[in-house]
């Protein structure tokens, strides 16, 4: 296959580009990565000599055509998206950007050359929060964002699955509970942990910690990915899970006693506005398949503190 990798430079995509390459080196792969503040193109330095690389935005619907038709492309894989929670409700519009604007780029492109298939990946947080007790959500769940980011996301699937209907592309599209592990952009929760621990603290709690999360290691989120793309089905979605909920509290925690950092650097500060209580997601579908987990928690957890401290 020749793929085109979008967002490929940032923390799942990458992750995605080196497994993708090392178990298919036949396959052609070319990056297109925005380099945002959430991008690092050092992370493909392993296999710079075998990919090809191109900065620019989904947005730009003509550049997006003119690698689709050079090279040749098969699927499009899109990780291109804002995701920070706190900055878009700080400010939407680069998410309205990226997250709406940039997919109906990409379906103008696939009208013009529909035998590409297009695969979304998309997040938890289009379904908004769970209640304790409440069963984990399926693809055939409404869609309740609670944020910004969530609804930017939810937007652009709606407007996939609208156009797979309405003009006949190849869509596809993943949701996925929250994703640990090397990579990821300091800002997210478990980088934040591990980055103000070493620093001394203190480290930011919002609320009591309570909150929940199903923590899913990035790795395993790319080989569902790869199963998806060889055995899945156009215009279906899927849901991908680890089945590991903990709370924020319980996972800070963890990081300081692997770190052997006192929890009194633990800071508890004021919710965000509208944050979600709980994500969880039934990956029945996917397991059925073949797929599941290989890496625990606490191993990966392990390997994640290893990097960031071998990082700074």
């Amino acid at each position: 296959m020749n793929l085109l990798v979008t967002g490929g430079a940032g923390f799942i995509g990458s992750h995605f580009v080196l497994r993708h390459v090392a178990q298919y080196s036949n396959d052609r792969v070319v990056v297109l990565d925005k380099l945002t503040y959430a991008a690092d193109l050092s992370f493909l330095d392993p296999v710079k000599d075998r990919i090809r690389f191109v900065q620019g935005d989904i947005a730009d619907s003509s550049l997006v055509k003119s690698l689709i038709e050079e090279d040749r492309i098969d699927a499009i894989i899109n990780f291109a998206a804002e995701t920070h929670v706190d900055r878009s409700i700080s400010d939407a519009a680069p998410f309205l950007h990226t997250n709406i604007l940039g997919i109906q780029s990409l379906i103008d492109v696939c009208r013009a050359h529909p035998k590409t298939l297009l695969f979304q990946i998309s997040t938890d947080e289009v379904y908004g929060d769970l209640r304790d007790g409440d069963r984990p959500k399926t693809p055939d769940d409404p869609l309740l964002p609670s944020s910004p980011y969530a609804a930017s996301k939810a937007a652009g699937d709606l407007l996939l699955l609208a156009a797979a209907r309405t003009y006949g592309i190849c869509v596809r599209i993943s949701r996925c509970t929250n994703n640990f592990g090397p990579h990821q952009a300091d800002e997210k929760f478990i980088p934040t942990v591990i980055r103000s621990a070493l620093a001394g603290g203190p480290i930011p709690i919002y609320a009591q910690g309570k909150n929940k999360r199903d923590w899913l290691y990035v790795t395993d989120h790319c080989d569902a990915l790869e199963m998806i793309l060889a055995k899945g089905e156009d215009g279906r979605i899927y849901t991908v899970s680890a089945d590991a909920e903990r709370e924020n509290i319980a996972v800070a925690k963890d990081i300081l006693r692997l770190l052997q950092k006192p929890e009194s650097m633990l800071a508890f500060v004021t919710d965000r506005p509208g944050h979600d209580w709980r994500y969880a997601l039934d990956s029945s579908l996917l397991r059925s398949m073949g797929w599941k987990p290989q890496v625990t928690f606490e191993e990966g957890l392990e390997r994640t503190v290893e990097w960031y401290g071998g990082k700074k």
